[in-house]
């Protein structure tokens, strides 16, 4: 007994491998957004939560009225557009903008500036998975979007959940957080993340 507990706190004792541990560090990500070719995927940015979500039929999720569904709060609404601020100065191509339908991540969408948006139910909150065909088909829309290069010399905008991104890519983001993903043929999926961003860090190395 005595041998097993000395194991065993061995064990506790080792290094354990955090996810996506060879990531690049930060700057080198922003120097690759600006040569185009990758998603740049948005969690929405902070809400009021003291406010929930009611979805009882299709398409709720799309109402702004904040007894209905959560929607951005003012610090959120000045985070996007802090956020879009900095991909500008830091000379990011953005061509297609894309958005889950729900409110939240329509206006992060829309107050990031930088480019028209187009939402699409094949990007979808977790939680209303069953108006979308089920949580599996929702994260395969999902993924199939992110597989597909965006154009040429330009990167991919999403604006959506936090779930959606833990369940797909594994990688779950805070608020206004950006997960950075690659169309890669031969990785699972077809795609890879190569990093994510906080507001801090797009302030950050904008001021550089």
């Amino acid at each position: 007994m005595h041998i097993r507990f000395l194991v065993f706190l061995f064990v506790l004792t080792l290094p354990f491998a955090a996810p996506h541990a060879d990531l690049p560090p930060k700057s080198e990500i922003v120097q690759a957004l600006q040569g185009g070719g990758y998603t740049i995927y948005f969690r929405h940015a902070a809400t009021d939560w003291s406010q929930s979500d009611n979805i009882v039929e299709h398409g709720d999720w799309q109402s702004c009225d904040g007894t209905r569904i959560r929607q951005l709060s003012d610090a959120g609404q000045e985070t996007a557009k802090a956020v879009g601020r900095a991909i500008k100065t830091l000379a990011i191509p953005v061509g297609e903008v894309l958005s889950s339908e729900y409110c939240r991540a329509v206006q992060t969408a829309e107050l990031l500036n930088v480019g028209p948006v187009t939402t699409t139910l094949d990007i979808m909150n977790l939680r209303a998975a069953d108006y979308v065909g089920g949580r599996a088909a929702a994260v395969a829309k999902y993924r199939a979007i992110i597989a597909r290069p965006p154009a040429a010399g330009t990167n991919r905008v999403i604006a959506a959940h936090g779930n959606l991104s833990k369940a797909a890519t594994g990688a779950y983001p805070g608020e206004a957080g950006a997960v950075i993903i690659k169309a890669d043929p031969d990785a699972e999926h077809g795609f890879r993340v190569v990093g994510q961003l906080d507001p801090a860090d797009w302030a950050r190395l904008a001021e550089r």
